[in-house]
């Protein structure tokens, strides 16, 4: 009998997503004991203690800081996320996020707000009132975008096809996003050209040591003076203090972003959105959708697609018996595991090894099922920290 799944979700995730898990095989709900694997979108697993059941945890987006990542590593249990999956969505809100800055909507909206209707010279005040927001056009504009990834890629695209000159930067390009990368792009050197030369700057990278305080006062320094500023990325990669500096000094004309707070929220040449980067019915589907076929794949059949920890590994199915083994990249792991393996009387039919960093993980399939003292006797192997048995029926 095929082996039942038990999936905790701790946040609303998009219904059709949850249907791609068949109900034979999958149990789901927010009050699971003891689950196999953890479907969320916010909720902050930092918080809470993991059950060591867990084996596999899905973000339904494409951040994980919500999820102790390092520790989950230590634990060989991958985590999942949906890259791209909100592009589209996070491309619009960035194209919106221009047009509210570069045609002064957000005060103009809070001039209209503040209006007597029931003045008779009400039309004469927005007649007076309105050249103070007059703005320009995006058709011409640099557009200087920090991070080529799916969503970077996308808004350069959009960018180009709005008349607009588009000045990209990323250091870690990956040879996919190189190739979709417009030929029109202009390859900057540093996030200081960058900002020193569009009028435009929208930041799309991931928040890491390395890009915490990405902009900070000493680039901000260099920004072309009145220069608009746009972060749909993760709160953290912008100096908050030095933005408002920025912008008092009159060195930044406009901040965009999507992470209200106190200080921001007072300035009046900031916009702050409600974390509406991945908000529309499209991206919260999609989102869920691919990181529900990405658990399900990897809890059936030990494929890895799309995990912020684990290397990329996917091998065709060519027997009943799979063992899937999470280890340290060390030498000899394979020469260790085959040994094992021989050990146990085990024949391998097909195996996959790939790394990444400090993390492995192999897939083998055996012509003979697996029992459980094999099972330990790979478990035991120093540096091994998960192994699996994925029999498969059909």
């Amino acid at each position: 009998m095929a082996e039942r799944f038990k999936l905790l979700v701790l946040n609303a995730v998009s219904a059709n997503g949850l249907k791609r898990l068949p109900a034979d095989r999958y149990t789901t709900g927010k009050d699971i004991g003891a689950p196999d694997a953890i479907l969320l979108r916010s909720a902050d697993l930092h918080a809470v203690e993991i059950a060591p059941s867990v084996r596999a945890i899905g973000r339904a987006g494409a951040g994980t800081n919500n999820i102790p990542v390092a520790a989950m590593s230590a634990r060989g249990v991958p985590v999942f996320n949906a890259p791209g999956a909100n592009a589209n969505a996070v491309k619009e809100l960035v194209l919106a996020g221009m047009l509210l800055a570069a045609r002064n909507i957000a005060p103009a909206l809070r001039f209209v707000a503040a209006l007597d209707a029931s003045a008779p010279d009400m039309d004469k005040t927005v007649e007076g009132g309105k050249k103070a927001f007059a703005g320009y056009e995006l058709a011409g504009q640099t557009l200087g975008v920090i991070g080529l990834g799916k969503i970077g890629c996308l808004v350069a695209d959009a960018a180009i096809k709005l008349g607009m000159n588009v000045l990209g930067y990323d250091p870690e390009i990956t040879v996919d996003a190189a190739w979709s990368l417009p030929a029109q792009v202009k390859k900057a050197a540093s996030v200081a050209e960058v900002l020193r030369h569009a009028q435009f700057t929208t930041l799309h990278v991931p928040l890491v040591a390395a890009t915490r305080d990405l902009v900070d006062a000493g680039k901000l320094s260099l920004a072309r003076p009145g220069g608009v500023l746009l972060n749909f990325s993760r709160e953290g990669v912008v100096n908050e203090a030095a933005v408002l500096a920025a912008l008092d000094a009159g060195q930044l004309g406009c901040y965009v972003c999507d992470f209200p707070s106190a200080a921001l929220n007072t300035h009046p040449r900031v916009v702050a959105l409600p974390h509406l980067g991945a908000s529309t019915r499209e991206a919260e589907e999609n989102c869920a959708v691919m990181v529900v076929d990405q658990l399900r794949d990897y809890l059936e059949h030990g494929n890895i697609a799309n995990a912020v920890n684990f290397p990329n590994v996917t091998m065709a199915r060519e027997s009943a018996h799979r063992v899937a083994i999470a280890n340290a990249n060390v030498p000899n792991m394979l020469g260790q595991i085959s040994t094992a393996m021989a050990g146990a009387g085990l024949n391998i039919h097909n195996m996959v090894n790939k790394s990444r960093g400090d993390m492995a993980y192999t897939l083998v399939d055996v012509d003979s099922p697996v029992a459980a003292g094999a099972l330990a006797a790979i478990a035991a192997i120093e540096g091994v920290l998960s192994v699996r048995y994925l029999p498969h029926a059909g």
